[in-house]
């Protein structure tokens, strides 16, 4: 309960209205007791399938935007024809941004079956089949079975030794996948298994059409190899749509890279204003 009043008070769209984000997180869990799974409005006319379980999806329905910067840079960058990758997609939020407020084509990337089965539910119901695909692998350096975990929500990962609760996937690298596909962006979200992600991606990022990745764990070796490419941390100021070399006031919850910035800045001033939670930004 602490942890979600400390995020609510802090949060760029609720921190000035926080009753009515008081109101909405009580409201949820009213609402979520008495009905297993709820269908709740999101950015422009998408919807998100949300249980009670669902960490990272409640976030959403509380603040509007759980990870603020990361999922409203999407927003301002993606446009319709892009192909984005979201690796880790679990439920599908940044899937549904990308596709169903953006327009842009999305392969998800969910090797958790039972997670999966929501992530096609969320897709479904915002009619979004004919420009994503669900790949049920997961990613690395090499292609094999491995052992990943079962039942941990958004931290479900490849399994470490002694791991208990775990099943069988199939791992395959991002370069066999994309071929001769050429993405504009991804997002890493793979507890902890990036490094070996990017060591299974060598061709893709190096294709000139990706300019930007996202990814929540970033090791001395994944930032050096992306420097090799042409890609430079960056932060990313929402209201005023400008990037940063040096950290913004706004807390992000991933890392951003981007490369051919004039592309960028392009893009982020000539995005539409998204509405969420009654602002425009």
């Amino acid at each position: 309960m602490l942890n979600v009043i400390r995020f609510l008070f802090s949060h760029p769209l609720t921190r000035d209205a926080k009753f009515k984000a008081l109101l909405r997180f009580f409201s949820w869990q009213i609402k979520c007791r008495l009905k297993n799974e709820i269908i709740v409005p999101w950015v422009g006319a998408t919807k998100l399938s949300v249980r009670r379980s669902m960490r990272g999806a409640t976030g959403n329905i509380y603040a509007g935007l759980h990870e603020f910067v990361d999922m409203i840079f999407v927003l301002h960058f993606l446009r319709p024809g892009d192909l984005f990758l979201d690796i880790g997609s679990n439920i599908g939020s940044y899937t549904v941004l990308a596709s169903g407020a953006c327009g842009a084509e999305t392969w998800a990337f969910e090797p958790d079956p039972e997670t999966a089965v929501f992530l096609r539910k969320n897709l479904e119901i915002n009619a979004l089949n004919n420009i994503t695909q669900i790949f049920e692998h997961a990613l690395g350096s090499t292609e094999a079975d491995i052992a990943f975990t079962v039942g941990r929500d958004t931290e479900n990962r490849i399994a470490d030794p002694g791991d208990l609760n775990v099943r069988t996937v199939q791992q395959r690298t991002l370069d066999t996948i994309t071929g001769d596909r050429h993405p504009i962006m991804m997002k890493l979200d793979v507890e902890g298994s990036e490094d070996a992600v990017l060591q299974g991606a060598a061709a893709c990022i190096s294709k000139k059409s990706l300019l930007a990745i996202q990814a929540e764990s970033v090791s001395e070796y994944f930032e050096a190899t992306l420097n090799q490419e042409g890609f430079r941390r960056a932060y990313y100021d929402p209201y005023r749509r400008e990037l940063s070399n040096v950290p913004t006031k706004f807390l992000s919850a991933n890392t951003l890279f981007v490369r051919d910035e004039q592309a960028i800045a392009e893009r982020l001033i000539g995005a539409s204003k998204v509405d969420v939670l009654g602002q425009r930004i």
